[in-house]
């Protein structure tokens, strides 16, 4: 039974170094953020079990938890790139599918028609703002920054303020605010599914996605011209390297003496 006892243990080693090896891989990775990972132990018994007696049978993982807290500042000078200081995430929709995905990483950029997309040529949402009543729309779209304004002049520029209006500038002189970045928000967010690519989607256990606008209902205000970095600590990441290794290391020996006292044994000579 040891040995099972002691495999369990390199099991759940080699899982944490996985862990460690893939948060370290995405040090520099903007928006990423990183996993822990939780440990049970295993009891072998029942009711009738002596529990001053009772020997555990190892450990198994219980789950790998993503780590959402911010990542630092990193100023770029480009206007969209945008990072929420604070809670909520980026929606961004993929045009093929009509699929709603939620990121940290605000790498945007626009495209030849002024749509605002990420990397991967989805749409970035935003409560669209009605001109007419004034106010913004409470279901996300997507953000579009005209190429030219009413009197025919063409796009200038783009700002994106601090509670996330974004606004088109024109060679005229004219602005024409587009809408607020669309903030998403879960009951449970270490219950979304990770896609790749710094990006997540809902499930059963994160819950539907809540959406707001900046610096409303605990949102993060926008800093524009900044993207998150990752939220992972080398130091700290090394440190638990060393100790997952000899984890692994003291699992290994546990076998090693297990083998050892077999053979003591069947060796026994009368």
């Amino acid at each position: 039974m040891s040995y099972y006892t002691s495999l369990s243990g390199l099991k759940n080693a080699q899982t944490e170094l996985n862990v460690i090896s893939n948060n370290l891989a995405n040090a520099e990775t903007a928006g990423f953020k990183k996993s822990n990972v939780n440990f049970s132990d295993i009891v072998g018994g029942s009711t009738y079990t002596n529990a001053k007696t009772q020997v555990g049978l190892g450990s198994v993982t219980q789950q790998i938890d993503q780590d959402f807290s911010n990542g630092n500042q990193n100023a770029t000078g480009s206007a969209l790139d945008l990072m929420i200081n604070g809670n909520g995430f980026f929606t961004v929709n993929n045009p093929a599918t009509g699929q709603m995905m939620y990121t940290r990483n605000g790498n945007f950029h626009t495209d030849g028609t002024g749509n605002i997309i990420d990397s991967d040529n989805n749409n970035v949402q935003v409560m669209a703002y009605d001109a007419t009543t004034g106010t913004y729309a409470a279901t996300p779209s997507n953000a579009v920054l005209p190429t030219t304004n009413a009197a025919g002049a063409g796009y200038s520029n783009v700002q994106v303020l601090a509670d996330g209006q974004v606004v088109a500038g024109y060679k005229d002189g004219s602005t024409t605010v587009i809408g607020k970045i669309a903030i998403a928000n879960f009951v449970s967010p270490t219950g979304l599914q990770q896609m790749g690519s710094q990006r997540w989607e809902v499930t059963g256990l994160s819950g539907p996605a809540t959406y707001g606008v900046p610096q409303a209902d605990n949102n993060g205000s926008i800093l524009s011209a900044t993207l998150e970095t990752s939220n992972v600590d080398t130091a700290t990441e090394m440190v638990g390297l060393i100790t997952a290794q000899r984890y692994f290391q003291a699992n290994a020996k546990a076998i090693d003496t297990n083998t050892q006292i077999s053979d003591a044994v069947i060796n026994l000579r009368s």
